[in-house]
This record gives C-alpha cells, structure tokens and sequence, in this order.
C-alpha cells in the first residue's frame, strides 16, 4: 500500500514514547533521556544527509549553533536582552516569543542558510565535500565568536528558558523521524540514494545530482538545527563552544555505532551512546560498595566512547543496526 511505510516510523515513534515514560517514572531518568532525546534528533538530522548521500560532512554541528542562536534572539532574558546583546535591533529586542514559534523561525533560517551554502559545497564530492563542511564549521565558529554585540561573543549566554522537557524533546524527535522517514520514501530521496551508489550512472540517467543533494541538506540542517534549539534551552545558556568539535565528533560517532543507513540505528546509537556516557560520568564520580568507595579514573568517559567505536568499526562496520529498520506493524507473509 501507499502508505505502508509509515509503519517504520511509528514504530520508533512508539520506541520514543516508551523512553518518555521511562523518563516520567523514574525522575533520576529524566535529564539523561531528555538529553538522550536532544541527541538522538542531532543523529536523525546528521543520518538524513550521511546516509542518503554518502557524504560524511564534520560541520553540520554549524546549522545547529545558527539554530541555537537564532531561537535565543527571540526567547532570551526578557527586559534585559539588549544588556547582554546590545547589537540586537529594537524590535527583535523587545521579542518574547514562545519556543516552538521561535524554533519553527530559526529552522527556517537554517534552512535558507543551507541552501546558500549547500550550493557552493555540494558541488564538491568525497573528501573534498567533507573539508568544506569542516571549513563551514570553522568559518561560523569564528563568525559567532566575534559577533559580541549579537552573540556575547566567546561568553556564555544565559538566561534561556528551561522549558524543554521529555515530552517536548519526545515530539521533536517524533516530528524528526516522520520527516526523515518521509523524505526517504520519497523520489527524491530514491534519486539521491541512487546517486550515492553510481553517480555515474545517475548522470547519465538524467539525475540532477547537485540539486537532490542540496534538498537534502536543507532537510538536513533544519532537524540538526531543532537539536541545536532544545539543547540549549535544556541546559539554560549556551556558548560557541557548545557547538564544536566535541559535539561533532560525539554526533558521528553516535551514527557511526548506530548504522548511517538506518533511522533506527540513528536513534539507537544516540540513546546508546548517551546512556553510556552518563554511566561513565556517574562512575567516575565515585560509588559507595560494601568494600568502599568505587570511582573510576577520570576522562572514562571518552575513552569508553572511543572503545565503543573501535570495537564497531572493527567488528560491525555498518553499525550495530546495519540497513535493518524496526517495524512491528509490518504484515508478515
């Protein structure tokens, strides 16, 4: 049937809705899975453009922080924005607008932002293409941090609303997954898959390669550029340097473990990968066992991170998910 592929994605959605509920009944829970959320919509975003066009792009982490701070204009400390941002204009300055319209905006942002630069970049292939991505991060990185009057320049800003819960990440990702999912199924989609397999052939089979790419990066970028809006407003302030190699590096190797080609191994491996790391920091902290305090060395963390990925790359390169997608709908034969 037509619509017979939605089932892959309400599956994850139902997936999605089972760690909400995780995250209300048990209150210890909540901050990792909303965190585990936040992340997970970062990798659906990053997944959309790695997966369906075989370019690893390292600066995609760069649509987020335009995001972050695009939503921050519009939802920062009201009365006192102008104090920390003094070269806002007047009346985006006197702003208060809730946070899934200011979202719903800086996605739009992003997306015009991607488009611009998607039409440069992807006329690039290969590693030429993952370098220019790179060098886009840098650019942006150094952009924001000397915009002082826009965006406190290396500084912290403070003062965002917490006001993302489970819930609200839950339907983010939720909204993530149906746009990703329906953007596979679709011909474009399709094209630029098939493009990624033989660009050759797509080429001579008529294929605007450079024009599905650049579809697909804008798709892209706005659900990264989501991610980048709840993660801010989760933790209350965000910097430049919120938005930098670590997190990019996290973010692949979040899609790495998981499986590129899949929206399931996307998720998995962003509440995977978010699970482990709170385990490691919650043991590096120190433990009470009945034979004395417990702790483990600090910096575990990212050596428990590197071990996860070199033992995938090494034993399942295509992810612990590889191309399979849940899907407990599916009528079985």
């Amino acid at each position: 049937m037509r619509w017979r592929w939605m089932s892959q994605p309400f599956t994850l959605i139902l997936g999605v809705a089972v760690l909400v509920a995780l995250a209300f009944a048990v209150p210890a829970l909540s901050r990792t899975m909303t965190e585990a959320l936040i992340f997970a919509i970062l990798v659906v975003g990053l997944g959309v453009f790695i997966g369906n066009t075989g370019i690893v792009s390292f600066g995609h982490i760069a649509f987020a922080m335009i995001g972050a701070y695009a939503a921050a204009w519009q939802t920062c400390c009201p009365g006192i924005r102008q104090v920390f941002l003094p070269g806002l204009p007047d009346w985006l300055a006197a702003l208060n607008v809730p946070l899934p319209l200011a979202a719903a905006v800086a996605m739009l942002l992003v997306g015009g932002v991607a488009l611009v630069v998607g039409a440069i970049l992807l006329r690039l292939t290969g590693t030429a293409a993952s370098i220019g991505f790179l060098s886009f991060l840098f650019m942006v990185k150094t952009v924001f941090e000397n915009w002082d009057e826009w965006t406190s320049g290396q500084s912290a800003l403070v003062g965002l609303p917490l006001v993302v819960t489970p819930l609200a990440a839950g339907v983010g990702l939720a909204l993530s997954i149906l746009a990703a999912a329906a953007y596979r199924h679709s011909t474009s989609g399709l094209l630029v898959r098939a493009a990624r397999e033989d660009e050759v052939a797509a080429h001579a089979s008529g294929i605007r390669i450079w024009r599905e790419r650049l579809v697909c990066l804008v798709l892209s970028a706005m659900i990264v550029a989501l991610g980048g809006i709840l993660l801010g407003h989760n933790i209350g302030s965000i910097s430049v340097n919120t938005f930098w190699l670590d997190l990019t590096f996290l973010t692949i190797a979040m899609l790495v473990v998981g499986g590129r080609m899949s929206l399931t191994g996307a998720v998995a491996g962003a509440v995977g990968l978010t699970l482990l790391r709170d385990s490691l920091r919650w043991l590096e902290q120190g433990v009470e066992t009945p034979w004395g305090e417990f702790a483990l060395p600090a910096g575990m963390q990212e050596v428990g991170l590197a071990l996860a990925v070199l033992l995938v790359l090494i034993l399942r390169p295509q992810g612990l998910v590889g191309l399979w997608e849940a899907d407990i709908f599916r009528r079985r034969q």
